[in-house]
């Protein structure tokens, strides 16, 4: 899946972070009209797409022979494959706006179905429009707030999208072709940024079309509150989910519930796009928090706060974990050869010959080789040398995305089957972290390339082997 909009990303401002009140809340950047020359921006948050993968790259000589490895995964592990390029990329910020463009509700109509078209004339008029029968609708007329800022998130490539979000297959890959059609919706979800401190971000279902208008049609789920206003909800719904304890090496995932168009917060509904509500959870919220998980039925996002990226590591952290790991000359334990985890700038085509590879039942790394096959239990299984395990046998890649890591621990622990490398709290967070797909199912997967976990764990402990000198 792949989000188009703001490409700047940047820190908050650290006395913005230090202001009472402010923890827990959404900062974001763009330049605003309360910055005062110098200063940097202020930033609601940040936006990061979960697993978007795509098959490809060259095969090496090794995976050429007999006994064939894997084909290297090009992947959105940090940035598209292709290169994040303008409005084309893997995470988003959103900034204050020059000037706010935020709305509220403000009048309810009760009209004649036939006329709601004619009633919705006005372009520059937001409105929401709920269709009762043939014969009766009601518009709700939405009114200019000027202390929040709106972003709309959907398929549609229209302007008043301001991050376009496209499908990715089960367990990575984009969805391409004219027979791959989208789930997610064109006017998908808004979200609206409180102007001012603690910038309080909070997540509403569906989005304004060109005509600034959002239709919930005959078929759709909708109803009237007790305090006698509408509600509704998307076809395919827009679920959320607050992880338990913040987004740290504490947390654990928090449970799924779906956001209506009035932003009020449902237990699911039987299947994803059935026509009965789930039960209104007064007890919770829809104001996004670090960690905070949206799945538009296609595509899932995890918003970050500027307060929790200061917490997780940096590309430079990351980078320093990588050569630590190198320094220490793992080898392989049959072929005696020193492995070495490339460098990201290098690209992902293909594992190159020091690459690490590693049984993702046992743990145990070694360097490629093309013995062990167990043909009758298929192509990617293989026979550990040292342990006996069959399994799957894959190259490992340092997780490069930053900002789905829960804490600056060293890599220790690969997601299976896929073999993305992470600290051991962040593994098993997202192995104990069911993901939606489809119309009612759950899947843990890897949140750097989307595969989804296999094995008891759904992640392994590696087993390096030091130099023998």
């Amino acid at each position: 899946m792949v989000l188009e909009g703001n490409p700047e990303v940047g820190s908050p401002r650290t006395s913005d972070l230090q202001r009472p009140g402010n923890q827990g809340s959404c900062v974001l950047s763009s330049p605003g009209e309360d910055a005062q020359p110098g200063e940097e921006p202020i930033k609601y948050g940040e936006l990061i797409v979960l697993g978007c993968c795509e098959e490809g790259g060259e095969e090496t000589e090794a995976q050429r022979g007999e006994v064939a490895g894997p084909r290297a995964h090009s992947c959105y592990n940090g940035c598209l494959s292709s290169g994040d390029k303008g409005r084309r990329r893997s995470r988003l910020a959103l900034s204050r706006r020059p000037h706010a463009n935020g709305v509220k509700p403000d009048v309810m109509h009760h009209i004649s179905t036939p006329l709601v078209s004619k009633a919705l004339s006005n372009r520059g008029q937001h409105s929401i429009s709920y269709t009762l029968s043939r014969s009766h609708s009601v518009i709700v007329e939405y009114t200019h707030d000027s202390d929040t800022d709106m972003f709309q998130i959907g398929r549609s490539t229209e302007n008043m999208i301001d991050f376009v979000v496209t499908d990715t297959s089960p367990g990575g890959g984009a969805a391409e072709g004219p027979s791959a059609q989208s789930t997610i919706s064109r006017y998908a979800c808004r979200i609206l940024c409180d102007r001012r401190p603690p910038y309080t971000a909070r997540i509403y279902a569906a989005g304004f079309d060109a005509s600034s208008n959002i239709f919930l049609g005959e078929r759709a789920a909708k109803w009237r509150t007790p305090d006698g206003l509408m509600d509704g909800l998307t076809t395919n719904g827009v679920l959320v989910m607050h992880p338990a304890g913040g987004f740290s090496e504490d947390s654990a995932p928090g449970v799924w519930r779906e956001i209506s168009v009035c932003g009020n917060v449902y237990t699911l509904r039987d299947s994803r796009s059935a026509q009965q509500r789930g039960k209104l959870v007064e007890s919770e919220s829809n104001v996004l928090q670090d960690g905070s998980l949206i799945d538009l039925c296609g595509a899932t996002l995890l918003w970050r706060t500027p307060a929790g990226l200061l917490r997780a590591p940096t590309l430079k952290q990351l980078e320093a974990q990588r050569q630590e790991a190198n320094a220490a000359r793992p080898q392989c334990p049959v072929g005696l050869s020193t492995l070495a985890f490339p460098s990201p700038a290098r690209g992902r085509t293909a594992p190159d010959k020091q690459q690490p590879w590693v049984y993702v039942r046992c743990g145990h790394v070694h360097g490629y080789h093309g013995w062990g096959c167990r043909r009758e239990r298929g192509p990617q299984e293989r026979e550990c040398p040292l342990c006996r395990l069959v399994g799957p046998y894959v190259p490992l890649w340092l997780g490069q995305e930053a900002g789905l890591c829960l804490d600056p621990g060293p890599p220790s622990h690969a997601f299976a089957p896929c073999g993305h490398v992470c600290s051991e709290k962040t593994a098993r967070y997202w192995a104990q972290t069911p993901l939606p797909h489809g119309t009612h199912a759950f899947h843990a997967a890897c949140p750097f390339c989307g595969a989804w976990l296999t094995g008891e764990h759904g992640c392994v402990r590696l087993i390096f082997q030091g130099p023998l000198d």
